[in-house]
């Protein structure tokens, strides 16, 4: 008998929980849609700072390659050879 009693006894968390359960069923499919793919767009994006630092990688990287064969590359020309004259 105890537990009828103490069952039929909402506390006020659970009414809250219920009120706010009524207000989203009261919202139409579409806007429910839209709030949801716009949550999932938010977590699955990549951000401005991802796309920087790919950037900042591949222009590091493209640095370095120039970098090594000018220096490779770059031969001193001796002062004392004549260049030739046509």
């Amino acid at each position: 008998m105890g537990r009828k009693d103490a069952s039929t006894v909402k506390l006020p968390v659970d009414q809250y929980r219920k009120q706010i359960g009524k207000q989203d069923y009261k919202k139409t499919k579409p806007i429910l849609r839209a709030t949801k793919l716009k949550a999932e767009a938010k977590k699955t994006a990549i951000g401005i700072k991802e796309v920087g630092l790919v950037l900042a990688a591949i222009l590091a990287l493209l640095l370095a390659f120039y970098a090594f064969f000018y220096l490779r590359l770059s031969t001193d020309v001796d002062p004392d050879l004549e260049p030739d004259e046509d």
